[in-house]
């Protein structure tokens, strides 16, 4: 399916073809990407009594400025009473590749960040995203399904392959479920 606009209006959408796609080829979990916490919260919400496994990937603190994590704590406790696990790391495809740049040097990391982002902010976040998970022990090495968007919400969710950020070329983004088109 694809959405004629990118956007969080996608966002209800997007979680339900995951949780439907996820139970109808017996998928077990499900990396969602969350910046503030509402896409986190809608996905654990819907997901809660389903049998899928909740992972939700945060921003790093100090990504917006010094010291602040943009992830609603209050929203986190909620999540992991309903069994979901929420993930704060280094993303990474921007860590010290963010950096570099702002130095004037293009890393790696930017390169392929600025690579997948030729299909979709949402492409290059549901890659990270698993990258992450699977770096945190938290998903399996096997298909996954993974949730992000453009902006707040999600308008992307795709099957991949997991594997960890030192194999990153082993990743597979087998099938896209849904994706904007005017990205």
């Amino acid at each position: 399916m694809y959405f004629e606009k990118a956007g969080k209006e996608n966002t209800q959408k997007t979680l339900q073809i995951a949780k439907e796609e996820a139970l109808k080829r017996g998928i077990s979990h499900i990396v969602v990407a969350s910046t503030f916490g509402d896409t986190a919260l809608a996905a654990a919400q819907m997901l809660k009594d389903t049998g899928i496994k909740l992972v939700v990937v945060t921003h790093n603190t100090g990504i917006r400025e010094p010291n602040l994590q943009t992830f609603d704590q209050e929203i986190r406790k909620k999540i992991e009473n309903m069994g979901g696990k929420v993930h704060t790391g280094t993303m990474v495809l921007r860590g010290l590749g963010t950096a570099l740049k702002e130095k004037g040097n293009q890393s790696y990391e930017q390169t392929v960040a600025d690579t997948l982002s030729i299909f979709g902010q949402g492409t290059k976040v549901v890659v990270e995203i698993v990258a992450m998970s699977a770096d945190a022990g938290l998903i399996p090495f096997s298909d996954v399904i993974a949730v992000a968007g453009t902006g707040r919400g999600a308008d992307t969710a795709a099957i991949i392959k997991a594997n960890s950020s030192n194999r990153f070329f082993d990743i597979k983004l087998r099938e896209y479920l849904v994706k904007p088109s005017d990205f």
